[in-house]
């Protein structure tokens, strides 16, 4: 048997400029304020949606809001060279928006399902037919819940640091200590960095400590924080190929799944990929990376996503700034998606270390070093 292919994905820029510089700012955008069911939410829209491609749609993780989750990513170069041919809808959760007033006293927050039936409001005041979504721990959980009750409104998702399950009675239990013993601020760093970051990477830690501290209204991410505390199962299982792929309760539209390799969420993403279908999964790890890989290495996640829409045929090429500015061929993503190894016992490396020709093949169109393989698989890849 073959080989797999290893593809490389570099990483050319740095996460922040300005030191401890929190400059999330938005370009070219339309703020809008949408009456839901469920209360109003406040969304930022790039572009208009073009022809009958789907529009890009994020959802931001607890104590971030869209600007600080995912402005890095978005206005990374590369990401700019995608994003051209789509809209862009950032949804911000309600109360957690720059600027966001207080909720007043007695306010009711809506629970993740609820939170998840408010985006088709979303879509129909902006006349959106389809999303592409990419969200963030709770923002990925809202994406994936509505993607489960609305299968025909989502073309694809990607997930990062996703849990797909309730929050058990051990965790209730820690998290209601962790409450008693430190402040919200720290409970929510906990949530998305792992203990080496935060003693490692201070000038990360610093600029986001600062973020949830200051820029976040503290009283809505409590109630935000308590909302996806309460989250329920998503009651997914991983399909039976030939047997019940059309009745069992899973995602049925293609999904990157994504998460950093010492990520406090790592087992969480891991659980999430053993029950998605394995024919349109993908889950990606990436090395010297924890929590935020939008953020610290927006670079190889651009190029991911480069490559997932290209394979779900959508942008016949995309040129990239560091690929010696060169077209990518749409049918790179294609082979890439659909050659899988065994979800748990085979990963393909990409580390930096690798030569280039191995992409360069692969994009050229030579398959034969790739590993197709019969019957249930996973593509699971780190780099």
């Amino acid at each position: 048997m073959d080989e797999l292919q290893d593809v490389q994905l570099t990483e050319i820029k740095p996460l922040l400029n300005n030191k401890n510089s929190r400059n999330f700012q938005d370009f070219d955008c339309q703020e809008h304020d949408i009456e839901t069911p469920h209360g109003v939410l406040h969304v930022t829209m790039r572009g208009v949606p073009k022809g009958n491609r789907p529009v890009i749609l994020t959802y931001h993780d607890i104590g971030l809001n869209h600007k600080s989750c995912f402005n890095t990513l978005f206005n990374y170069e590369d990401m700019q060279e995608i994003t051209q041919h789509f809209a862009v809808v950032h949804v911000d959760a309600p109360g957690q928006q720059e600027g966001a007033p207080p909720f007043p006293t007695g306010y009711q927050y809506p629970t993740m399902d609820e939170l998840a039936e408010m985006l088709p409001s979303v879509m129909t005041q902006l006349k959106v037919n389809s999303v592409l979504g990419i969200g963030v721990g709770a923002g990925a959980y809202i994406l994936s819940r509505f993607a489960l009750n609305n299968p025909t409104l989502v073309e694809g998702l990607v997930l990062i640091d996703v849990d797909p399950c309730a929050e058990g009675w051990i965790d209730w239990a820690a998290s209601k200590l962790s409450g008693w013993t430190s402040n919200l601020v720290d409970t929510v760093m906990a949530h998305h960095f792992s203990t080496e970051e935060l003693t490692d990477n201070q000038e990360l830690i610093q600029t986001y400590r600062l973020h949830i501290a200051q820029d976040i209204n503290q009283d809505n991410l409590t109630l935000f924080c308590a909302s996806y505390t309460a989250r329920r199962d998503l009651e997914i299982e991983r399909p039976i190929v030939g047997l019940n792929e059309d009745t069992v309760n899973t995602l049925t539209c293609p999904a990157l799944l994504v998460v950093g390799d010492t990520s406090p969420a790592v087992e969480a993403v891991v659980e999430c990929n053993s029950r998605l279908n394995p024919t349109k999964t993908t889950l990606l790890k990436m090395a010297d990376c924890g929590g935020l890989p939008q953020v610290v290495q927006p670079g190889k996640l651009a190029e991911a996503f480069k490559y997932f829409v290209q394979g779900m045929g959508y942008i016949p090429y995309v040129l990239l700034s560091h690929l010696s500015n060169e077209s990518v061929p749409s049918a790179g993503m294609s082979r890439l998606a659909r050659s899988r190894t065994t979800s748990s016992s085979s990963i393909t490396s990409m580390d930096s270390s690798r030569s280039r020709n191995n992409l360069n093949s692969l994009l050229e169109g030579n398959t034969g070093g790739l590993d197709v393989q019969a019957g249930p698989q996973t593509m699971e890849v780190s780099c």
